[in-house]
C-alpha cells in the first residue's frame, strides 16, 4: 500500500509538471523562423515539379502547412528583398536598391524597425546566420539592427578574388557578431552546415524563450558549394546536390524544433530572395514555365516558393493560389505575436487570414509594385494575381542564347526592351501574349495605382520624385 501511496504522488507529480510545461509553453509568444535561401528558382523543390533532386523535409513541410503558388519578392535582386522581408517596406521606400557590394559605404538604415526590433520588447531572443547583406560597414551590422547574435558573411559568397568574370573583389569576410573572425578564400562547402549546426544550437539553447531565427542561406547562389554529405547525390548535378543539403538543413530545424517540444509553438517561413541567375546555365535553377529570371520584373525573376508551417494554426495540406509578397511576413508575423508595428509607414500588410486558409480571406492590398534599378517602377501586380502590367523599361537576357557551364556564366545576355504590356497569369503563367489593348479597363485602374505608387514611392523612368521615400544608413570615410 505505501509503494502504491508514493507511485501515485510521483504520477501526480510528473502531471503536474507536464501540464505546467505545456501551459508555459501556450502561453509564451510563438517563436519565428524564416528560412531565406539565395537565387533558388520556383521549381527548385520537388513539391514545385522540380527534378533531379529530392526535397522530402521540405516537401513534409509543405504538406503539414501552406505551399504558395503565386508567392513574389519585392525586388528581384539580394539586397533589395532582404530589406523588404526584414522591414515590411518596399525596399526603394528605405532606400536600398539592386545588390550592396564590398566598396558601398550604405545599408539598411538603423532608424528603421526590423522584425527583429519588433520582437525584441516581447522577450524573444534573435540571430540570423547566414548573409545579411544589409550593409557591412560598422553600425550597420545585424547587432545594430535588432539581433543578439550574427555569424555569417556580410554580403553575396561570389565577392571575392576567386569570381570568374571580375577580379576586383576583396577577400570575402566570415563575421561573428561585429568582428571578421576569418576568411574564405578558397572553399565555402561547409558554409551550409555551419549556419545549420548554428541554428541547431541557438534552438536548444533558447528553448524556454520565444526566439526569432533567421537562417539566410548563402546557396544556392554561386560560386556552388557542397559537403561530401551530398557531393554527386542528385541527378541534377551541383546544383541539385546543393538542394538537397539545404533540404537536409531544413530537416534538422524541424527536427529540433520537434526534439524540444516547440513544434506546434513555432511558425516556421521557407522562401528565396529571387529567381535564378539563367547566365549561369546548370549552375543556376529552373523557373519552369515562368518567363526569365533574376535581375528582371518577369514572372521568373519574382515569383518564388513560399511555404509556411505551423501545426494546429496553419491547417496541413493547403494549396494557395493567392498573391502574397515578402513585405507581407512582417505585419502578419507581428498579427500572431503580438506584436507592435513600426511607426513609420511600412507597406506589407497582415494576411494571416489567407495564411491560416480562412474561409472567404482576401488580400488586403490594391494592387503590387515591382521595381529595380535605381526606383525604376517596371511593373504592377493585380491583388487576385490575375492581371500584370509593364511599363516601358529595359532590362538583360539570354534572349534564348543557352546560360554559362561549370560555375563560368554566359557573356551573351542583351538589352531587351519592354513596352506598355499586359498579362493574364491566371491563363498565360509564361507571359508570352500582351493582351494590353483587349482589355483597356484593367489597364486604366492598373495605371491608377501605378501613379499613386509613383507619387509615393518614386519613380525614375517618368521623373517622379516620390514624397514618402526615407534615405539608407550611410558611413562616411
Amino acid at each position: 500500500m505505501k509503494f502504491n501511496y508514493l507511485l501515485l504522488l510521483l504520477l501526480a507529480g510528473l502531471f503536474a509538471c507536464q501540464e505546467k510545461a505545456e501551459e508555459k509553453t501556450e502561453e509564451r509568444p510563438p517563436n519565428v523562423v524564416i528560412i531565406f535561401t539565395d537565387d533558388q528558382a520556383y521549381e527548385d523543390l520537388s513539391c514545385y515539379g522540380g527534378k533531379g533532386f529530392q526535397t522530402p523535409n521540405i516537401d513534409k513541410m509543405a504538406g503539414d502547412g501552406i505551399r504558395f503558388t503565386n508567392f513574389h519578392v519585392a525586388q528581384p535582386i539580394c539586397s533589395a528583398s532582404r530589406a523588404a522581408l526584414l522591414t515590411g517596406c518596399y525596399p526603394n521606400r528605405i532606400g536600398i536598391h539592386r545588390a550592396i557590394s564590398p566598396q558601398h559605404t550604405h545599408g539598411l538604415n538603423p532608424e528603421e524597425e526590423t522584425l527583429a526590433e519588433l520582437l525584441k520588447p516581447l522577450g524573444y531572443s534573435t540571430a540570423i546566420f547566414g548573409k545579411w547583406h544589409l550593409g557591412h560597414q560598422p553600425g550597420l551590422l545585424p547587432t545594430h539592427q535588432g539581433f543578439d547574435e550574427y555569424y555569417g558573411l556580410p554580403y553575396s559568397n561570389d565577392m571575392w578574388p576567386n569570381h570568374p568574370v571580375y577580379k576586383g573583389f576583396p577577400r570575402l569576410p566570415l563575421i561573428e557578431g561585429d568582428s571578421i573572425i576569418g576568411y574564405i578564400d578558397e572553399d565555402q562547402s561547409q558554409l551550409t552546415t555551419q549556419y545549420t549546426e548554428r541554428a541547431v544550437n541557438f534552438i536548444e539553447r533558447n528553448k524556454e524563450k520565444p526566439f526569432f531565427l533567421y537562417l539566410a542561406h548563402s546557396m544556392p547562389h554561386v560560386p556552388l558549394f557542397v559537403s561530401d554529405k551530398f557531393k554527386g547525390k542528385s541527378e541534377r548535378g551541383l546544383y541539385g546536390d546543393v538542394m538537397m543539403e539545404i533540404d537536409w538543413s531544413v530537416g534538422q530545424v524541424l527536427e529540433a524544433l520537434k526534439r524540444n517540444g516547440l513544434d506546434e509553438n513555432t511558425l516556421v517561413v521557407f522562401t528565396s530572395d529571387n529567381g535564378p541567375w539563367l547566365a549561369y546555365g546548370d549552375h543556376a535553377g529552373s523557373a519552369g514555365p515562368l518567363r526569365e529570371g533574376k535581375a528582371t520584373a518577369w514572372e521568373g525573376g519574382v515569383r518564388v516558393p513560399c511555404v509556411m508551417r505551423m501545426p494546429g494554426k496553419i491547417p496541413a495540406g493547403v494549396v494557395s493560389d493567392q498573391m502574397a509578397m515578402t513585405i507581407d511576413i512582417l505585419p502578419t508575423i507581428a498579427k500572431l505575436t503580438g506584436a507592435k508595428l513600426p511607426e513609420k509607414t511600412i507597406d506589407g500588410k497582415d494576411i494571416t487570414p489567407i495564411v491560416m486558409d480562412k474561409e472567404g480571406a482576401e488580400n488586403p492590398h490594391d494592387a503590387y509594385y515591382i521595381y529595380y534599378k535605381d526606383n525604376e517602377l517596371h511593373a504592377v501586380l493585380s491583388k487576385d494575381g490575375r492581371w500584370k502590367m509593364y511599363f516601358p523599361h529595359t532590362y538583360r537576357s539570354l534572349n534564348g542564347e543557352p546560360g554559362g557551364t561549370g560555375g563560368i556564366p554566359s557573356l551573351k545576355e542583351v538589352e531587351l526592351e519592354a513596352g506598355m504590356e499586359l498579362y493574364d497569369l491566371k491563363n498565360d503563367i509564361s507571359e508570352t501574349e500582351n493582351v494590353v489593348e483587349e482589355y483597356p479597363e484593367v489597364v486604366k485602374e492598373l495605371q491608377q495605382y501605378a501613379e499613386a505608387c509613383r507619387n509615393e514611392l518614386g519613380d525614375k523612368l517618368t521623373g517622379i520624385q516620390g514624397s514618402g521615400v526615407r534615405e539608407p544608413g550611410r558611413v562616411l570615410q
